[in-house]
């Protein structure tokens, strides 16, 4: 099969919401209708001790969220599917963020009672930003919520979106028959009410058709007759080169844990959903069409299996080939890496593999010589754009609180330091090393893996600081100089060795600024 083929099978693609809207549930039926498991996993219920597939770190089954991105792959109808299920809390926004640089497409998934909710509405800005197509999936259409064409005009207002439904509910809670399908123009009725299996479905063509009558009942199906005609009369009829510009927004509805609605989803979104796209990078558009090998590395996860202690980064394939056992070109690091055991992923089931095509996830172990960010290539300097830093909002000073497990914190903390949850500072004067993260809830994720991940004990003490300022200067101009000796109680070093000035309040940093003109102070590390 030639490189464009390959090309053309793969679908890469981010599922984002609010938390709670359902969207580790979806990820799983996806799969579960996709073939690639027999049985789902329930998130919330306590009664059932699988867990979902996706939410593989200890921390998530404990908690009932997703903390970290987790990625999943499996093969649907000749197309090789590539889901990236994101952390929906904003405390791990930054990691949905820089998980949104590695897909070509997004499933935006909604509560039916709650609508649209803040977190969504940030999520959805930054596809915006970068024109990636979206399919919105209303979910929990088993429970009492919003009215459906309230919701669409909801959708249309708070996220700017020109919607077009592709499929629609037949009634909601209580009175809940099914989902009718636009799209194909049929229904599938599921006989049994067993959620982590598909069970047996009947398919009805028509809305004519005497069984499918007896089922639901001639009012709601008359309902229904009237509500098609007013979506033929009010929404623009969907058009495929639209939705992949990102000018329309095709929309489906369903109930993630009682299936309905997923199959629907699943079976458009392989016909419609773009392929690997090409990507900017800072000197040029690179095309997945090419045949040399390019791609950036958008994660890093240590302890994928904490039996081993390995470290994987996370690929994403832009162009050519990857080739096991093949050295390609770390540009930052400016030196040729070769790599015998690249990974493909099935949540953190794993399995090696020869070759890999562009909109591949690939994960390479690591022993450190990976940063977020980085590029490899076949040999072309280049470097991709868009993967954002984040300046930490919040502070804390991290204490080691068993001094026999020193070893086993430091390691601990570099390693976690290096997947971008959060950053380290050591502050000059006493060496007392400072943690700083984008949301409060990461300190307690990393309280908890340093524990049963490393072995190391430690605890959290309050510091006063309002930003973390890296600063870039002629170390030998007295101006410099005389910064420093003034603000030597607020100054650290990162994990880099790079000066960061920690401000304790928004009028410190302002006089700083004022007082030393040919300084710059920058709220991330990358300048």
């Amino acid at each position: 099969m030639s490189l464009e083929e390959e090309i053309k099978k793969r679908r890469t693609f981010g599922i984002i919401s609010h938390p709670d809207a359902g969207k580790t549930t979806l990820t799983e039926k996806l799969l579960l209708f996709g073939g690639a498991i027999n049985i789902a996993g329930a998130v919330k219920s306590n009664k059932i001790k699988k867990t979902a597939a996706s939410d593989f770190m200890e921390i998530e089954r404990q908690r009932g969220i997703s903390v970290s991105t987790s990625v999943l792959a499996f093969n649907y109808k000749d197309k090789k599917i590539n889901i990236l299920d994101t952390p929906g809390h904003k405390d791990f926004a930054e990691d949905t963020y820089r998980t949104l640089t590695a897909v070509d497409s997004v499933i935006v998934v909604i509560d039916v009672a709650k609508g649209v909710e803040e977190q969504t509405e940030k999520l959805v800005e930054v596809c915006r930003m970068r024109q990636i197509p979206i399919i919105v999936f209303i979910n929990k259409l088993d429970r009492e919520g919003k009215d459906a064409f309230d919701l669409l005009d909801e959708i249309e207002k708070k996220l700017a979106f020109s919607v077009t439904p592709l499929s629609f509910p037949i009634g909601i809670g209580h009175n809940f028959k099914g989902i009718y399908n636009i799209y194909k123009k049929n229904i599938n009725i599921y006989r049994n009410h067993q959620k982590q299996t598909i069970g047996n479905k009947i398919t009805f063509d028509s809305l004519h058709d005497q069984e499918l009558e007896s089922i639901i009942g001639k009012k709601d199906i008359e309902i229904l007759k009237e509500e098609l005609e007013l979506i033929k009369g009010v929404y623009p009829l969907f058009d495929k080169n639209s939705y992949l510009k990102g000018d329309l927004q095709p929309v489906f509805f369903g109930s993630a844990l009682n299936n309905y609605g997923v199959e629907d989803l699943l079976k458009c979104f392989v016909e419609i959903a773009p392929f690997p796209l090409p990507k900017h990078s800072e000197k040029r558009i690179v095309d997945p069409k090419e045949k040399k090998f390019s791609g950036f590395i958008f994660k890093i996860h240590a302890n994928m299996d904490p039996n081993h202690r390995n470290r994987l980064a996370f690929v994403k394939i832009v162009s050519g080939t990857f080739n096991r056992n093949t050295p390609y070109f770390h540009v930052r690091n400016n030196k040729n890496l070769k790599f015998s055991a690249p990974n493909t992923f099935f949540a953190e089931k794993k399995e090696i593999v020869d070759i890999s095509y562009p909109g591949d996830i690939v994960g390479l172990h690591d022993s450190g010589n990976f940063k977020i960010g980085d590029t490899l290539t076949s040999g072309e300097n280049l470097n991709f754009k868009g993967i954002p830093n984040f300046s930490p909002e919040h502070f804390r000073y991290i204490n080691n609180t068993n001094p026999m497990k020193a070893k086993q914190l430091a390691k601990g903390i570099s390693q976690l330091m290096d997947e971008g949850i959060a950053q380290l500072f050591i502050l000059n004067l006493n060496g007392r090393k400072v943690i700083g993260t984008v949301g409060a809830l990461q300190f307690e994720v990393i309280q908890y893996r340093l524990l049963h991940e490393y072995g190391a004990e430690c605890d959290y003490e309050n510091i006063n600081i309002y930003k973390a300022c890296w600063v870039e200067a002629d170390e030998e101009s007295s101006s410099f100089k005389n910064f420093r000796r003034i603000k030597q109680k607020y100054l650290a070093h990162d994990k880099e060795g790079k000066l960061v000035f920690l401000s304790d309040s928004e009028f410190s940093l302002k006089m700083a600024e004022t007082n030393f003109k040919d300084l710059q102070f920058h709220f991330t590390s990358e300048f």
